[in-house]
């Protein structure tokens, strides 16, 4: 598959040929460039003329093309490759210096154990073979942002965006990839074991009649299935309480659970599966509960495995492709260049490398003097 098929395909929502242009060249740029993908290492890669560098940095900052399109033409190619039906999401943590940066906060990173201040972007996925391919993203933006009204001028955030926590934003990525494809029993797979209101987001993917295998925090409090008057216990003590199954030479500690949190006198909610595998040692891994409660250990197991894929795409694109290094700050400069940088992946990871090695000259866009793109 040539890359210039592709990069028209993705990019033909863009209105304006200089426009569809740049983005070929952008994408040239971080599937060829080296090392640090900086719009100046970008386009000192791909042209030799110095106004590439002020081109390809007002087409990913300030020229207006429509994100949501150009993921959405995205979705439908990955499509078209026959993902399965678990929809992975993951999180993106950029480390920013300063409190410029468009959505920039401190933020507890449970997988380091550092407070970061940085950007945090939700991406949802889809599988293909052992491909994860981002298909979308929701920029985390905190009160101080939405409800401050300069900061929302200089960083061109539009009306419509507000504060959503993370567990809301889940749903409406889960949302957007439902009115995208054509895939109604897919299964969300989300690590949510910091969020303490993960139970919001439980029941609003119940409420859309959606599978999942959702990571939550210890402290969740559920309620023993199959007791006439269970009182809530807290998730962790309660599946660890249970004796360990062994499957596959797995050791998982399981239980079936109901929510707690239902209204007096109601009849319970559907069953649900709580689990968790140990180590050696006997420590217990990530809780993780699912709606697939009729499903096998072992199949429910492959999903949640998935989870280390997501982490691992994600850990490529910042290595590899440039993820961490946009340099602008805006919010559609960020929504363009998490576009740019998932689509440069998607390519990679299904069709290989670009044809030309760099510096060869089928890398190089033509040399005349482009004009710069008009501000937004």
């Amino acid at each position: 598959m040539s890359l210039d098929h592709f990069s028209a395909t993705i990019f033909k929502s863009l209105r304006r040929t200089d426009q569809r242009k740049w983005a070929h060249a952008y994408l040239e740029g971080l599937l060829v460039t080296s090392g640090k993908k900086s719009v100046r290492r970008l386009a000192t890669t791909i042209s030799r003329d110095p106004s590439v560098v002020q081109s390809l940095r007002q087409f990913v900052s300030l020229s207006p093309w429509d994100f949501d399109e150009v993921m959405e033409e995205l979705t439908h190619w990955v499509a078209v490759h026959r993902p399965t039906h678990v929809w992975p999401i993951g999180r993106a943590v950029l480390p920013k210096r300063g409190d410029r940066s468009v959505g920039v906060h401190r933020y507890f990173d449970l997988s380091s154990g550092r407070t970061l201040n940085c950007q945090l972007g939700l991406g949802a996925f889809l599988c293909v073979g052992e491909a994860q391919l981002p298909v979308d993203w929701c920029l985390h933006l905190s009160t101080a942002w939405t409800q401050d009204p300069d900061r929302r001028r200089d960083a061109r955030i539009p009306e419509g965006e507000r504060y959503r926590p993370l567990w809301a934003a889940v749903l409406r990525l889960v949302d957007r990839l439902a009115a995208r494809s054509d895939s109604p029993s897919a299964v969300v797979l989300v690590d949510m074991s910091d969020e303490p209101d993960v139970a919001y987001l439980l029941h609003g993917l119940a409420k859309r009649n959606r599978d999942f295998v959702v990571a939550v925090p210890p402290h969740l409090a559920v309620l023993p299935a199959g007791e006439s008057l269970p009182a809530p216990v807290s998730a962790r003590s309660l599946v660890s309480a249970q004796g360990p199954e062994t499957e596959r030479r797995s050791r998982l500690q399981t239980s079936l659970v109901h929510l707690a949190g239902d209204l007096p006198g109601r009849a319970p909610g559907p069953p649900y599966r709580l689990l968790t595998e140990t180590d050696p040692t006997g420590a217990p891994g990530p809780l993780w509960l699912t709606s697939l409660a009729h499903l096998g250990l072992a199949e429910v197991g492959s999903i949640t495995a998935l989870h280390t894929g997501t982490t691992d795409a994600i850990g490529a694109m910042e290595r590899d492709f440039g993820l961490l290094d946009f340099e602008g700050r805006s919010f559609p400069g960020w929504y363009h260049h998490m576009a740019l940088v998932s689509a440069a992946y998607t390519y990679r990871r299904l069709h290989g490398p670009a044809a030309a090695p760099p510096g060869d000259p089928a890398h190089r866009v033509p040399q005349p003097r482009p004009r710069p793109l008009p501000p937004s």
